[in-house]
């Protein structure tokens, strides 16, 4: 049960002039039970979740970016038979326990529709596995995406290497553009990595930090407007961003 916002934008006056007066009669009773309620904080909410007029006629969901609404309905576990006057809490626990939910914050809006907003826990790189890639969290753990099916573009990994992760999570704070240049990060022999970027390989020890990559943006403008041909860069020396030219 989901649905959208009306963005009509329809005058409030054309639609109370429509109204019928049974329409009008059951707002006027609504608002007189609502003060009730207000008035009666022990016992009125329960009076309310039996009424049919508080019944989940529509759930919205905002917030999700890999997970389906679908996901988030079957952990709702609401139906028409459920009332807006539910404990929250208990709906919020439900979807919380999905393993792409960070956080689930559930809201009401009068009279019989639920408002879902997720965030989600968001994959940072894929790591290959017997069944082809995998998404995984800055932590390592699997998060149940599939790349075959959901348009993934993130950086590949070799393993769940723990310190590239951080690695990886640390720039997609600090640099969200430089972060999605990245294809690929690997560990090279004697302390060394590789960090492959959409428009050049970058060299770098195995310490590397998100402001250390980010001294490569300034330093590729540059050679862009100079128009010359970069075949790598180069961040071993202290201090120092060596451009290698084709």
């Amino acid at each position: 049960m989901t649905s959208l916002r009306d963005a009509g934008g329809r005058g409030d006056a054309a639609t109370d002039s429509r109204r019928s007066p049974r329409s009008r009669w059951r707002i006027a009773v609504a608002s007189v039970i609502l003060l009730v309620v207000a008035a009666s904080p022990w016992w009125g909410r329960g009076v309310l979740a039996r009424m049919a007029f508080f019944r989940v006629r529509h759930v919205e969901i905002e917030g999700v970016r890999y997970l389906g609404a679908r996901d988030v309905l079957a952990r709702l576990r609401v139906d028409t038979t459920a009332s807006v006057w539910d404990d929250l809490g208990r709906l919020e626990r439900r979807v919380g326990q999905h393993p792409q939910v960070s956080e689930v914050r559930i809201r009401r809006r009068l009279p019989g529709t639920l408002v879902i907003h997720v965030t989600e826990n968001l994959p940072i790189a894929l790591i290959p596995g017997a069944n082809g890639f995998r998404a995984v969290d800055p932590s390592g753990r699997s998060l149940p995406i599939d790349p075959s099916r959901v348009n993934v573009d993130l950086p590949i990994l070799a393993t769940r290497d723990t310190a590239l992760l951080r690695l990886l999570a640390d720039v997609r704070a600090a640099a969200p553009a430089l972060f999605e240049r990245i294809s690929e990060v690997r560990r090279l022999e004697q302390n060394e990595l590789l960090v492959r970027l959409t428009t050049v390989p970058v060299r770098a020890m195995a310490d590397l930090s998100a402001s250390r990559l980010a001294e490569t943006v300034p330093v590729e403008e540059d050679l862009a407007r100079r128009q010359a041909r970069v075949a790598e860069l180069d961040l071993r020396f202290r201090d120092q961003v060596i451009a290698r030219l084709q």
